[in-house]
């Protein structure tokens, strides 16, 4: 849908650029080239990310989909420097802009197209945890809000008559899709280098405190994202006099009603025996 949507939002940002001849609504019918072929990786990367889990990749195929919003952060930057480019050359040699209402009225119907296709992949990826749709919503959302101030300015430019707006408009436009592409890059970076889940290892604490009394302590929790899973480990310290099936089941326990309160957790617990008693714990000094 994403897909389709996006060849026909540049069809019709292109027609308002045709009728204009505006830089302003050039480089908002540019931004649409970068929608499609992001829509198409989105929709390629969704599909190997609901692949299972197999011999060559065991934790999944989750973290294509932040590949796929990393490639979409450079695609965006690429977009915006090409128009940075042109607009300099429009500015030291403005065009005469032609039917702007007309234009305007042409470049709202493409934008109403991509709000809706905004609206609809945001509520998709928040469904899915998908970062890849995720990354879409956000850069049809910032192609929304940049058309909008195309129009502000191309009225202002009706009413002054000052061609070189046109440019500058394609500049401000630049910067706005320049700032989406860097925090796409850079939020996809920081997943890829397996940056830990502050909020499920919180979670992971207040359920662990709910059974204190059935083991001596837990520390070393560590915690990854794959996509929408998450991966954690953590050691769990519990008395040395119990039998490895209590210790077991203690942990098996544990484990369950994680994921009953986080779904798309993949918890491993490494016991540990402590030893409770001091004779046994000055018995094991000497032995060492």
């Amino acid at each position: 849908m994403a897909l389709i949507g996006g060849v026909a939002v540049f069809a019709v940002k292109f027609l308002a650029y045709a009728v204009s001849n505006s830089m302003a609504l050039l480089s908002d019918a540019l931004e649409s080239t970068v929608n499609i072929a992001a829509s198409g990786l989105v929709l390629f990367s969704v599909l190997i990310s609901e692949k299972p889990a197999d011999e060559s990749h065991n934790y999944g195929h989750q973290k294509i989909e932040e590949i796929s919003r990393m490639t979409e952060g450079v695609l965006i930057l690429a977009a915006a420097i090409l128009i940075v480019y042109t607009a300099a050359e429009r500015l030291f040699a403005p065009v005469e802009l032609l039917e702007l209402n007309l234009a305007i009225g042409i470049s709202i119907v493409a934008t109403a197209l991509n709000a809706g296709l905004s609206w609809f992949l945001a509520d998709a990826a928040r469904k899915r945890g998908s970062a890849a749709l995720e990354g879409d919503a956000k850069h049809l959302f910032s192609d929304v809000l940049s058309s909008a101030g195309v129009w502000v300015g191309l009225i202002i430019v009706q009413l002054t008559g000052y061609a070189f707006v046109d440019s500058i408009l394609a500049f401000a436009v630049a910067t706005l899709m320049g700032g989406m592409g860097i925090g796409l890059i850079l939020k996809s970076s920081n997943l890829l280098m397996d940056r830990s889940c502050e909020e499920v290892e919180e979670k992971i604490k207040e359920v662990l405190l709910r059974h204190k009394y059935r083991f001596m302590d837990f520390h070393d929790i560590k915690t990854r994202r794959n996509g929408d899973q998450v991966f954690a480990e953590l050691h769990l310290s519990v008395d040395g006099s119990i039998s490895v099936k209590e210790a077991h089941d203690l942990t098996d326990h544990l484990e369950q009603e994680l994921k009953g309160e986080l779904p798309n957790l993949t918890l491993t617990i490494h016991v540990e025996p402590k030893m409770t008693s001091p004779l046994r714990e000055s018995a094991s000094k000497r032995r060492t």
